[in-house]
């Protein structure tokens, strides 16, 4: 994590809702043997009497599965949109170019859930992404019960408490109202991606 003042975000709410915007993390340990292992999976966040949980499942019997298994304590990584930033833009040019971006990190202790936690789990996903059309064909409960089934015996659900929750979103704040904006201008006249930067820093300083 770049932890620099200027750039930490410490409002609760705005992590909150960035990671319902993003919620495509990257989850992360170690197994037994002290070897990385990853996966990126749909996490939910949700605020359970004072204590910040994420939810979500992933595959059984997958490396990461396995080493998550004999070593609870994982990182999950929420990021945004990010882009190149040149040193161009800026009112004094004779410095290093940088890369924008917003990034959540979520630590704590993964436990995986039973039968029902896991149908909970799946029934929310499925009825979110499908912007709660209960009517969709998709959504768990208007699933084959075979279908289902086979499903499930496929995938565990889990819950982590968080322990940590950093945020970083690196947005030019350092630099002179100027290069700010210039930064600014670039970016809107860039994609989509670039766009989306230039959203969040308006947020900031508008």
């Amino acid at each position: 994590m770049y932890d620099l003042p200027h750039y930490r975000e410490h409002d609760e709410r705005i992590i909150t809702e960035f990671i319902e915007r993003y919620p495509f993390a990257f989850l992360t340990g170690c197994d037994a043997n002290n070897r990385p292992v990853a996966t990126q999976v749909p996490v939910f966040i949700e605020d359970r009497n004072g204590r910040k949980i994420l939810s979500g499942h992933i595959m059984r019997h997958t490396d990461h599965h396995k080493a998550m298994l004999d070593n609870a304590n994982v990182l999950a990584v929420f990021h945004g949109p990010h882009t190149y930033v040149s040193a161009t833009w800026y009112s004094d040019p004779h410095v290093a170019s940088t890369w924008n971006y917003m990034s959540v990190h979520a630590r704590g202790v993964i436990r995986f859930l039973d039968c029902s936690g896991l149908e909970a789990i799946l029934r929310k996903s499925t009825l979110h992404f499908e912007n709660d059309d209960k009517h969709s064909p998709t959504v768990f409960d208007n699933l084959p019960d075979s279908f289902r089934q086979k499903v499930m015996n496929a995938i565990v659900g889990f819950e982590i408490e968080v322990s940590d929750l950093d945020a970083v979103f690196k947005l030019s704040q350092d630099k002179d109202n100027e290069s700010f904006h210039t930064i600014i201008e670039k970016l809107e006249a860039g994609d989509e991606i670039a766009r989306r930067v230039a959203a969040g820093m308006r947020k900031i300083r508008p």
